[in-house]
């Protein structure tokens, strides 16, 4: 199950009865997924299982588990204590180390590995319960987008304006985005975020925010992209120079949040990097 190793959330009833399938069966959102499957893979390399697939690694820990829940404690005991002299070393915060256990703890859960957990979170370090950060200023954003990337200021725009997570990306389409007008002049744009999702809602951008992604959608309608309704908002670069009518007769792929974020990065770096922020 090629999608199953990669992480993605098992297909049918028949494919989650092995321990590694059953942990993604245990976590809704797909970054979540991506995120504890890396937790996980570190946990394993720790306790030296480091062969075979993490289908296959997943097994072998489930099956000596059963046997072997001391051992599974003791793993993780240790496991927790390098971490914590990781915090205190400054290489990660508190709230980091409490995420490697989460994922740990949700592993054994969904396959019946029962081990004492209050003893293990209860030397753990306290997480702050609130983000030690701030909104931009006017002049940190004008920077951001200044960055070499047409699709930056879109997106820069979108995130601030309508609040959303950036795991909204993975389901943003040209269809959920309505301009509202007003005596016949865009005044804002409904969006949905989440769409056909559980967690679905809707929220609003400004007028700035939809001309950016207008102007977004244009050129790549202009590069020779056929741009539907239907269309991934943000999508993979091309190579214009090669001619892009001939280029879009692959099809487009679609930028995920872990390509947005990236690409959000790289233009924080490049800012700081030159003072610019």
């Amino acid at each position: 199950m090629q999608a199953e190793e990669e992480g993605e959330e098992p297909s049918s009833c028949t494919t989650i009865m092995d321990p590694w399938s059953l942990f993604l069966y245990g976590m809704k959102a797909p970054m979540t997924r991506e995120k504890y499957r890396g937790r996980l893979a570190k946990f394993f390399d720790f306790i030296g299982l480091t062969v075979g697939t993490m289908k296959e690694r997943a097994t072998a820990f489930t099956e000596r588990g059963k046997r072997q829940p001391d051992w599974v404690f003791v793993c993780v005991l240790r496991f927790a204590h390098a971490q914590k002299e990781r915090v205190r070393n400054g290489e990660i915060s508190p709230a980091t180390l409490r995420n490697y256990i989460k994922a740990v703890k949700l592993f054994c859960e969904m396959n019946d590995i029962v081990i004492t957990w209050k003893k293990i979170t209860g030397g753990l370090p306290k997480a702050r319960r609130f983000a030690d950060d701030r909104a931009p200023t006017l002049d940190e954003i004008r920077r951001i987008i200044e960055y070499p990337d047409r699709r930056i200021t879109p997106v820069i725009c979108t995130m601030l304006s309508s609040g959303m997570r950036l795991e909204g990306w993975n389901y943003l389409r040209l269809s959920h985005i309505k301009p509202i007008e007003l005596d016949g002049k865009i005044v804002a744009a409904k969006m949905i975020v989440y769409a056909g999702d559980p967690e679905e809602y809707f929220t609003f951008i400004t007028p700035e925010a939809y001309q950016a992604l207008a102007s977004w959608m244009k050129f790549r309608n202009d590069s020779g992209e056929d741009v539907t309704s239907n269309s991934w908002v943000m999508r993979d670069l091309w190579d214009t120079k090669k001619g892009c009518i001939q280029h879009f007769v692959t099809i487009p792929k679609k930028l995920k949040a872990t390509g947005v974020k990236r690409l959000v990065e790289d233009a924080l770096w490049t800012s700081y990097s030159l003072g610019l922020c």
